[in-house]
């Protein structure tokens, strides 16, 4: 199956993509990490990807869609892929379509701006062992400390209230009108988030018929 996976920051694209991924045997593919492996391993396209980021600037669409060209080429794309992270716009679900990159379903993980704000600005990190905390479903014994090593808790920048929700408007302008775009090709999937992961689990492969 060749899946994208749609959803605002925090819907928990990346934990769905796991759970499909071991139940379907294919490879998530995140736009990041395929920049980054090809940006080291010197390929072509890379070695143009990084010129942009030295200079400090946004890797254009044409690069990021020869980076998914060459990465969905890969013997372990040959039964299906995810795709997270990519498109993001509609100009670039409109690239890739260009490039003969099809899909059989897009999956949306529906979720409220409101759940996204809460599980979001919610969560804490030690700064010393990396552990990961949230206030409400998964508090430290200790208020403020790492259960690990007794650090002091810190909330990261992007997880705080006012840029989650810059985040999110970015989403609703820039990404979220691809669900019509896939809607019009009858491949949209959508699932809407559940109370525990493992609800929005079965909510996923139900609409994936998986």
């Amino acid at each position: 199956m060749k899946l994208i996976l749609l959803g605002a920051p925090g819907a928990g694209k990346g934990t769905q993509a796991e759970f499909i991924s071991k139940r379907l045997n294919i490879p998530t593919i995140s736009t990041g990490n395929m920049l980054r492996a090809a940006v080291q391993n010197g390929t072509p396209v890379g070695l143009r990807a990084k010129a942009f980021m030295d200079a400090g600037g946004l890797v254009p669409d044409e690069v990021i869609i020869g980076i998914v060209q060459e990465r969905l080429a890969q013997p372990d794309c040959a039964g299906g892929y995810i795709l997270d992270g990519v498109p993001r716009t509609i100009a670039q679900a409109q690239a890739l379509e260009d490039a003969g990159i099809s899909f059989d379903a897009v999956l949306s993980l529906e979720i409220s701006d409101e759940t996204i704000v809460e599980r979001m600005s919610g969560r804490r990190s030690c700064p010393d062992c990396g552990a990961t905390y949230h206030i409400a479903s998964a508090p430290p014994k200790e208020q403020g400390r790492c259960d690990k090593c007794g650090a002091q808790l810190l909330q990261r920048g992007d997880d705080k209230p006012e840029t989650v929700l810059s985040r999110l408007k970015v989403y609703h302008e820039q990404t979220e009108p691809l669900k019509d775009f896939y809607a019009r090709r009858g491949i949209l999937k959508p699932a809407d988030n559940q109370d525990t992961i493992e609800e929005t689990t079965k909510v996923v492969f139900a609409a994936l018929g998986i």
